[in-house]
């Protein structure tokens, strides 16, 4: 009887709103395709993302109401393409709880794998504005021999690279896939692994980096220290960033809160949520597409004053205990059906990290102080003020995928 294989699996989310590192990779030369084949991609991608965020907010539900008082970050799109790739290798019952767990029941195969590979391909940008990497990798030991079909579907449809490492010598292999994360994520996550399980024979390491520029920045000289109410008797002392600016706002009467969008550049946009006080948890019950939709809806450009702690929080979680909450974990278990990865043998996923880091700050480039003024309208400011737990909803907008899906309770602590 074949022992059962250990396959980790680890994601690594990096969002930092700071100064822009200057690019240390190149960008990648894609194949071209028929306009009519890039319009498929597209639609598929748009789809996906919409069921990728009933997924995200689903999780964020189940982890707000696990940790009601805790600091919450993840990126729902690394995840969902993590386990889109890992689709390429299961079936049966495994299969369909995947595709049960994120909301992708009913997507053909062809159009889940085309759709996710148009994503990744459109979400990779880097320039003088926006640069942002979202890509896997494949620790693979040297004794194991994966199937040729599930390895270049993992390339091709998902830029996958695979790197051989030995597992039987468990330091040298932690230190080089922490090393590898370090390098992709420049530096910001370091010790993604502690240790491996053992039996590990295959490691997926799936990295979102994104760095962007405020549209409208921040001035440096006019943050000052005050007070965040983390709970009704305590409050910490933030650095409290300022801008007055035009902003798309809006006020959900139903829900009892303020939305407040602040646009990056390249489409990107960070929406803040503050619930009135005692009203967070309405607003989390509520978290779904349908609400995010009437968001957007709601709001209208007025002259609005910021107040934004600066703060830089890291959220880690293990998948295998929170992806239980969507209803994900045969794969987790013995005999995980990923038989098309490797026909023949007993393979489960063993270690399932996820991690993500926040930054938030004045800076938009890298030397760059806020020192530009907005011609605004003659009408008295409205003022948001974020100086009590918020949501912050981090996403693309002509895809409207989600990038990262938060709340500061602390932003002085995890």
């Amino acid at each position: 009887m074949n022992p059962t294989l250990g396959l980790g699996l680890l994601l690594a989310g990096l969002l930092t709103v700071e100064g822009l590192l200057k690019p240390s990779f190149s960008s990648k030369n894609h194949e071209v395709v028929s306009q009519a084949q890039a319009q498929k991609g597209r639609t598929a991608a748009q789809q996906l993302s919409r069921r990728n965020m009933d997924f995200g907010f689903k999780l964020y539900r189940n982890l707000a109401s696990a940790s009601p008082r805790k600091n919450i970050l993840f990126s729902p799109v690394s995840i969902s393409t993590a386990f889109s790739m890992l689709c390429l290798g299961a079936q049966d019952s495994t299969l369909a709880e995947i595709k049960q767990g994120f909301h992708f029941r009913n997507v053909p195969a062809k159009e889940l794998h085309e759709g996710f590979h148009y994503l990744v391909q459109s979400l990779n940008q880097d320039n003088q504005n926006l640069q942002m990497s979202l890509g896997n990798t494949l620790f693979i030991d040297q004794s194991l021999r994966p199937e040729k079909r599930f390895m270049t579907n993992a390339k091709s449809l998902y830029n996958a690279d695979s790197i051989p490492v030995n597992f039987q010598n468990e330091e040298n292999a932690q230190k080089k896939i922490n090393d590898y994360v370090s390098r992709k994520t420049q530096g910001k996550i370091n010790n993604l692994i502690r240790n491996i399980d053992p039996g590990t024979v295959m490691l997926l390491v799936n990295c979102i980096l994104f760095r962007a520029r405020w549209k409208h920045e921040f001035d440096p000289k006019l943050t000052k220290e005050e007070d965040f109410v983390v709970n009704e008797n305590k409050p910490v002392k933030v650095p409290m960033m300022f801008h007055g600016g035009t902003y798309e706002v809006g006020h959900d009467h139903q829900l009892s809160c303020t939305v407040l969008a602040m646009p990056y550049h390249n489409n990107i946009t960070a929406l803040f949520v503050l619930p009135e006080e005692g009203k967070m948890r309405q607003v989390e019950e509520a978290l779904r597409t349908d609400t995010f939709d009437r968001w957007k809806k709601l709001m209208t450009r007025r002259v609005v004053d910021v107040s934004l702690p600066r703060f830089s929080i890291l959220g880690t979680y293990d998948l295998k205990k929170i992806l239980s909450y969507v209803g994900v974990t045969k794969i987790f278990e013995e005999h995980g059906e990923l038989t098309r990865i490797v026909p023949n043998r007993s393979l489960k996923v063993g270690e399932a990290v996820h991690k993500a880091k926040l930054k938030m700050d004045e800076k938009g480039t890298e030397g760059a102080a806020g020192s530009g003024m907005d011609t605004l309208p003659m009408e008295k400011p409205l003022v948001f003020k974020l100086n009590r737990p918020f949501l912050v909803i981090i996403a693309e907008n002509i895809m409207s995928t989600i990038l990262f899906l938060g709340k500061i309770t602390n932003p002085t602590g995890t």
